[in-house]
């Protein structure tokens, strides 16, 4: 699953807020907790709040972390196989709606794991992933506005 946003700043700028995992909890409708190192092979805590109410921690693992290209992370859930989540958010730089240049920001997921397909629709969050996204868009925006 996945979904993606235009949003009006450069990739880097985006990274700048992607990136700024403590202030995740002022901005952010999905993950609403997040801490840790975005460097390659650390582990970060995670917290997620789905719309439907439930929430999840975790502690993936990063596997890329390219300020102002990507960001992906794998979690587990007990064991490996069992229900492995990577996460990834891909930044690159698009032309805008109105013709001006700007970023594509797509949040994707891929479950794989003997549960998944018990998981169903508890492993559902395109609704989440477009709140994040749509958030993620204004406070990059706003802050591009005000000049940073």
């Amino acid at each position: 699953m996945s979904s993606s946003i235009h949003i009006a700043a450069t990739p880097a700028e985006v990274w700048e807020v992607l990136a700024d995992l403590p202030a995740y909890g002022q901005w952010n409708p999905f993950v609403r907790e997040a801490s840790g190192t975005l460097s390659v092979g650390e582990r970060l805590a995670v917290t997620i709040a789905s719309a439907g109410g439930r929430t999840m921690s975790f502690r993936p693992r990063v596997l890329v972390a390219e300020p102002g290209r990507e960001l992906r992370w794998l979690g587990r859930v007990l064991v490996p196989g069992l229900l492995d989540g990577e996460h990834s958010f891909v930044l690159e730089p698009a032309d805008l709606p109105d013709g001006s240049r700007g970023t594509r920001l797509t949040q994707a997921e891929r479950f794989s794991g003997l549960l998944v397909r018990l998981a169903g629709r508890a492993i559902e969050v395109g609704d989440d992933f477009d709140a994040m996204n749509a958030a993620l868009r204004d406070r990059v925006e706003a802050g591009a506005t005000l000049g940073r």
